[in-house]
């Protein structure tokens, strides 16, 4: 009988262990409630800022702390398991999966919305119109007019954005230099005569913009209009030139997350690509990949 008791408890002892084990294991967030960390691009910020007000008001029990930094520091904190979820401008490299196999991370990842790069100046700049060709010039300081060049930080995705597309890889020379934040551009350039500065779309719309003027920029800068040397015209980056490809200089942007469970990071994910969560990107000004927007010629009438 003795034996058969301490067979039993000895059993007991086991099971409890396990539970201890599965317990200390088990996610402690689901699709709608607990506490995460992501990384969003810092470019973001004004309309991910919309995004989590959102989210927050219909899910209360759901709590998402966002870092906003440059692209390089958001995926350091990926990998590095800081955070569950990135909102980048970019999908892995090829380098980077193979990273994501060695720490046994199954990372999914969409496309949110198309974005911009708006190329910003100061109110009392000559220069409204600029060519692709004219801005490889200011950057590698042979245009016409010496500009001093702004950016948000060095390792963001607008300097990598501009350097590959633009500059082919290759460093821009002259007066450049990076601030601390896209806030800091706008200042930058609002304040000096001389700068030309380039930010992502969400931080020139105007938040203040009612229906009937869907689309109006700030007004402390002049965003300028870039030419599109195919169509052969001068573009602006509204959302509908977005949408069309013709304005030169757009961008994807995405998320990627590595949790492979149904957790919190899920979903905030399903609620970027929801019909809500687009509705926010459209009402950035951004162009959503995931819902259905009409885009109709529209004409003047001058009588």
């Amino acid at each position: 009988m003795n034996r058969i008791n301490g067979i039993w408890l000895l059993a007991f002892i086991m099971l409890s262990l396990a539970s201890c084990t599965d317990d200390t294991h088990h996610p402690a967030d689901t699709l709608s409630t607990g506490t995460i960390e992501i990384a969003a691009d810092e470019t973001y910020k004004p309309v991910i800022e919309q995004q989590l007000k959102v989210f927050d008001s219909s899910l209360p029990d759901a709590h998402v702390h966002i870092r906003y930094e440059a692209e390089a520091d958001c995926f350091r904190d990926f990998f590095d398991g800081k955070v569950h979820l990135l909102l980048v401008t970019r999908q892995l490299t090829a380098a980077e999966k193979q990273l994501c196999e060695q720490k046994q991370i199954a990372p999914s990842s969409e496309s949110l919305a198309k974005d911009a790069i708006a190329v910003i100046v100061n109110n009392a700049s000559p220069d409204s119109l600029l060519g692709m060709n004219e801005l490889k010039g200011i950057l590698s300081n042979t245009y016409k007019k010496k500009y001093t060049v702004v950016f948000d930080n060095q390792g963001s995705s607008t300097v990598r954005y501009v350097l590959d597309s633009l500059m082919g890889g290759q460093k821009p020379s002259g007066n450049v230099f990076a601030a601390k934040s896209n806030e800091e551009v706008l200042e930058y350039v609002a304040k000096n005569p001389d700068a030309i500065g380039f930010t992502g779309m969400s931080n020139v719309s105007d938040p203040a913009a009612d229906s009937n003027n869907t689309g109006a920029f700030i007004r402390t800068v002049k965003v300028v209009s870039i030419r599109n040397d195919s169509a052969q015209q001068f573009y602006q980056p509204y959302q509908a030139y977005i949408a069309l490809k013709v304005y030169p200089l757009t961008r994807n942007l995405y998320y990627i997350n590595r949790d492979s469970y149904l957790g919190l990071s899920r979903g905030f994910a399903n609620f970027l690509v929801s019909p809500r969560g687009q509705l926010v990107f459209a009402h950035a000004q951004l162009f959503p990949l995931k819902m259905s927007i009409i885009i109709r010629d529209a004409s003047i009438n001058n009588q």
